[in-house]
């Protein structure tokens, strides 16, 4: 007997905009706005770094990446919300939804452990200057780069699997914007104590560990900061991490959010403000981060932009 058979549900319907039967055109030109601005920002910065040298440093690298995994994660979830808004029925089917979970938990999983890797990047850069260079090498970028991705996708393949044993009685409501594990786990008929542990036990390592290891190398080098003498090396020190650490601030906050519910649940409004906030608006927030408060990134897209008009004056003048 197959996987649907046993679930006797062929497709899941999403509530979380079902307070909003009036606003399905609003929302759709919301969330596609929200969506095109993150795809422009997150290539924007991934496009600097590839074609600008001076940001060829590990920071920037492990950067690249995540806005990779921006584009991904907001991919991953809202193309399916906006054809939903189009045609006014805010469906997925079972195949879909298994496959949205599988990604969305990959793209995540990923960020976390990433962030983790940028904040040991960061500690290296201040605490341990003078081996820098020889910690983070090209080549041990490239490994911790991809070993987060593997990260993810084993996390992934954890729930997806473990999602697939789920049975659902013919109910097919999920009280959510997409398709996530608790979600899931929270419609199901069938005994899912494993699945709870799974979750619990994700939470620590993908979620607890990276932050807490990161607020540990912070802890680090705000004490590696408060010894250096001038004010303006301090400033500098610290800038170069202020925009990590906000990034991390809204991430891990907006996950704790959504993957630790209270035993009673949040409101659907609650659920769908939460969720809309970590898989939606905290792809767009990290570009912007990012380029409004680095001078080295509007640094090299002033270059860029100079350089492209430097390069249609010539061709006007040629012709």
């Amino acid at each position: 007997m197959g996987v649907r058979n046993q679930t006797l549900v062929v497709e899941f319907v999403f509530l979380g905009f079902s307070g909003f039967p009036n606003s399905q055109l609003y929302l759709f030109l919301s969330f596609l706005a929200i969506y095109l601005l993150t795809l422009l920002g997150n290539l924007m910065i991934f496009i600097l770094i590839q074609l600008d040298s001076s940001l060829h440093t590990p920071m920037y690298y492990f950067l690249s990446h995540l806005s990779c995994l921006d584009i991904c994660t907001s991919s991953v979830t809202v193309p399916k919300i906006l054809v939903n808004f189009l045609f006014k029925q805010q469906t997925i089917s079972y195949n879909q939804c298994l496959t949205q979970l599988f990604f969305l938990g990959s793209f995540t999983g990923t960020e976390g452990a990433l962030l983790g890797v940028m904040a040991f990047d960061r500690y290296a850069a201040i605490c341990k200057p003078l081996h820098y260079s020889h910690l983070m090498n090209s080549e041990v970028c490239t490994i911790l780069a991809f070993a987060t991705w593997i990260w993810g996708f084993l996390n992934a393949t954890l729930h997806t699997v473990l999602s697939t044993k789920l049975s659902f009685c013919g109910v097919n409501q999920i009280h959510h914007i997409f398709c996530d594990v608790p979600p899931l786990v929270g419609i199901a008929c069938n005994d899912v104590h494993i699945n709870e542990v799974a979750i619990r036990i994700a939470s620590f390592f993908v979620g607890g560990v990276p932050f807490l290891f990161t607020m540990l190398s912070y802890c680090f080098i705000l004490s590696s900061i408060l010894k250096i003498r001038s004010t303006a090396g301090k400033r500098k020190s610290f800038s170069t991490c202020a925009s990590h650490l906000i990034v991390v601030i809204i991430y891990f906050g907006n996950a704790v959010l959504n993957y630790n519910r209270p035993s009673a649940g949040y409101s659907l409004e609650t659920d769908t403000l939460i969720s809309t906030m970590y898989c939606i608006i905290t792809p767009i927030v990290n570009p912007l981060i990012y380029s409004l408060r680095n001078k080295e990134v509007n640094g090299a897209l002033k270059k860029v932009v100079r350089s492209q008009r430097d390069f249609r004056h010539h061709h006007h003048t040629i012709n």
